[in-house]
């Protein structure tokens, strides 16, 4: 009863005091203390980390009053967020919990964003949309224009089961980023699209002035992001006192009505202050004068909202520090719950980097043929299976550079349409529709980062890279997000998709950007698989693994096999799969194995048959079909069968994947050799334009016969 009483009293009390911005004087409290404990959580955390009973510490220190009064605006598991390391006040806003955030820096097991696998600080909450961030600067803001298309593609695409429960028609999608993180490409190309597609995508810039220890003038030409915004059509600009909360009220309230009238993106740019150092690591006073800081300190929100309530009466000075003091107890007590809650069992280490569910080497994608038709080439069966996967599955959405049959759907009542350099996608828009097949422009990073944003809300992206050359800009997107996604988020969130990509010389024109290979550096990603097939049935049965196992997939076409009458193959029919891990024995032989995938496997045939031929040398030949994962068993059973191995590959011999088979052999099997292993692969440099020295760099099959003849003397 007396709390009952206390209560009323509050309330009355309450509604004799003036609202401002429509906030009662509970809300401003409430206001008050949810910076307060972002504030008191860092301060926690570094005490923490001086105990050693926390590993790593980044504030959001002087940023909080924009982030509450964004997580005031937004609406938790219904809008969509891709937060960065400062935005812990967003968070807290939102509904996560000071425990949580403190079993996150002890690296606890029962830490609700990613059971000790990420830092703290990189938020993540799939119950509130808080999707799983990284440490690299402006890769998340990608992800978030994916998440926003997305939702506009569920809008449309009405085929897709219970689509209405995967999206709201006035849903926004946050991301936010320091000032630093504007000079990348993908901040750049994440409003490009934004504004280009007309998303309902909210930019929050928080901007302290500093990258670390780089002032914003060094990185921003006239120091001023927005400034440099304004000629982006649609884009909805507020600048903001991020430290005023009631200025930062305004300008996140403008900018999400903007959006969520579905007139375009926004982009509020908030000038906020950093007392606090860039992290533990880092130490300000050494760049920083004593003048920038002692301004910095008569800024901080969380002077500015106490002394706003005390001279307003809404608060006294005891008022505010009993909320402190309930706060730092509250901190206390979640503190010696962190440090006691268990870690994670150091058996559990390889848990979450692939599907614990799906397991794509299984029997359950281990389905038979049922070919049909004349024999066709391995473009035509790629486009085939795309075609049938995408009858399949209505959440299949296709993109990238010169995909589309045409980006101006009027054109195609004139003309053939392109489908792609290699015309492997050819005629997918026509059949599905622009909303389903669609060109990206040329930003290999955006490509990937949007379909990752796509993933996580349950589409099914098959992108392309035009070139493997051309890999390289969308490097970070993979290997720190795509690859991580899932492993760093214990789980909670993933990002399947499948990344179809020409690789390989053999085909003159190419040159040094155009035919080089390279797929050893993406086996050092874990939570990728590699496919890489070298018929037309095999593209077609591994093509449909690719797409309906759960994990990312790089899949690789060889430019040089795309037409081949070789590799020709009737169709296989619409439910044929191949599992992953499972190689192909294409030459039966008893004097030695070659070890081979892609252009190669023809190129070890044909070396084979002349050494049975000319020499009487029974070579066998295992085509991988699948580099991660790849077929130990298989190569197991041959190199005991034939004690000597060869391994053939077109990439370079230094550190090419052939390595690293060799060197498992060596240490797995080293008593079954009769031989060294033999490695034949492309010499160390970049494959060059003439033809004669192409063919002098890439492995031919007299080279791969030279290696036959020469272990066969063992």
């Amino acid at each position: 009863m007396k709390s009952a009483v206390a209560n009323s009293e509050r309330q009355a009390e309450s509604a004799s005091t003036p609202a401002y911005d429509g906030l009662s004087r509970d809300a401003l409290l409430d206001v008050y203390r949810c910076i307060l404990t972002s504030r008191r959580v860092d301060d926690k955390e570094i005490q923490l980390k001086n105990q050693s009973q926390a590993f790593f510490q980044i504030s959001g220190a002087g940023h909080e009053a924009i982030l509450v009064a964004a997580g005031m605006t937004l609406r938790p598991g219904y809008d969509w967020f891709h937060a960065y390391y400062r935005d812990r006040a967003l968070c807290l806003q939102l509904g996560v919990t000071p425990l949580d955030m403190l079993l996150a820096s002890c690296g606890a097991d029962s830490d609700p964003s990613n059971a000790g696998r990420q830092m703290p600080s990189h938020w993540g909450n799939a119950g509130l949309h808080i999707v799983s961030g990284s440490s690299a600067t402006a890769t998340q803001v990608l992800h978030a224009v994916g998440a926003a298309e997305a939702g506009v593609l569920y809008s449309r695409l009405d085929k897709i089961p219970n689509r209405e429960s995967m999206f709201h028609g006035d849903e926004i999608v946050y991301t936010s980023l320091g000032e630093g993180s504007t000079s990348e490409g993908e901040f750049w190309e994440a409003v490009n699209i934004s504004c280009t597609r007309h998303l309902p995508v909210l930019f929050l810039v928080e901007d302290n002035g500093y990258a670390i220890s780089v002032p914003v003038e060094v990185e921003t030409p006239g120091g001023s992001i927005s400034k440099l915004l304004t000629g982006f059509p649609g884009l909805h600009i507020e600048s903001a006192d991020g430290t005023d909360f009631f200025d930062s009220l305004r300008a996140m309230r403008a900018a999400a009505d903007y959006v969520r009238a579905r007139k375009g993106p926004a982009l509020v740019h908030a000038h906020v202050v950093r007392p606090y150092s860039h992290s533990l690591s880092d130490d300000e006073k050494l760049y920083k004068t004593a003048a920038e800081r002692e301004d910095e300190a008569r800024r901080d929100p969380i002077l500015r909202l106490s002394t706003f309530l005390k001279e307003k009466g809404l608060a006294t000075a005891e008022d505010l520090a009993a909320i402190d003091a309930e706060i730092q107890h509250e901190l206390d007590l979640a503190a010696q719950q962190a440090i006691h809650a268990p870690k994670p069992a150091k058996s559990t280490v390889l848990r979450y980097v692939y599907s614990p569910t799906v397991d794509p080497t299984s029997s359950d994608f281990d389905t038979p043929a049922h070919p049909h038709g004349k024999p066709e080439t391995m473009v035509d069966a790629i486009n085939r299976t795309m075609k049938d996967e995408m009858a399949h599955n209505p959440r299949i959405i296709v993109f990238g550079e010169d995909v589309a049959d045409a980006s101006r759907k009027e054109a195609l009542k004139e003309v053939k349409g392109k489908g792609g350099v290699f015309k492997v996608t050819h005629g997918l828009q026509r059949t599905y529709g622009e909303d389903r097949v669609f060109n990206s422009p040329i930003a290999e990073a955006s490509i990937i980062g949007r379909a990752v944003g796509m993933a996580t809300r349950g589409l099914k992206p098959v992108v392309e890279i035009q070139f493997f050359d051309y890999i390289w800009p969308a490097m970070m997107q993979i290997r720190d997000e795509m690859s991580m996604m899932r492993y760093r988020s214990g789980n909670h969130w993933s990002c399947p998709m499948v990344i179809r990509v020409p690789i390989g010389g053999y085909l003159r024109g190419g040159g040094p950007y155009h035919s080089q290979s390279g797929e050893s550096i993406f086996a050092h990603c874990p939570g990728i698989r590699i496919v890489y097939p070298c018929n037309a049935v095999d593209a077609a049965g591994l093509l449909r693994t690719s797409i309906r196992c759960d994990d990312p997939v790089l899949f690789l076409e060889h430019k040089h096999l795309y037409r081949q009458t070789y590799n020709k193959g009737e169709y296989p029919g619409a439910n044929f799969m191949i599992p992953f891990g499972k190689g192909s024995l294409r030459r039966e032989g008893t004097d030695l194995v070659i070890i081979t995938w892609g252009a190669l496997v023809q190129r070890s045939l044909l070396a084979a048959q002349q050494a049975a031929e000319r020499d009487g040398i029974q070579a066998a030949v295992l085509d991988l079909r699948t580099l991660m994962p790849y077929d130990w068993d298989a190569i197991t059973t041959l190199v005991k069968q034939t004690n000597r191995v060869i391994i053939a590959h077109e990439d370079t011999l230094t550190c090419g994947f052939g390595a690293e088979i060799a060197a498992r052999i060596a240490d797995e099997l080293f008593q079954e050799l009769d031989a060294p292993v033999r490695r034949v692969a492309a010499l160390d440099t970049p494959v060059a334009y003439s033809p004669d020295l192409e063919e002098a760099i890439l492995p031919q099959p007299s080279d791969i016969l030279d290696a036959i003849r020469s272990i066969a003397r063992f």
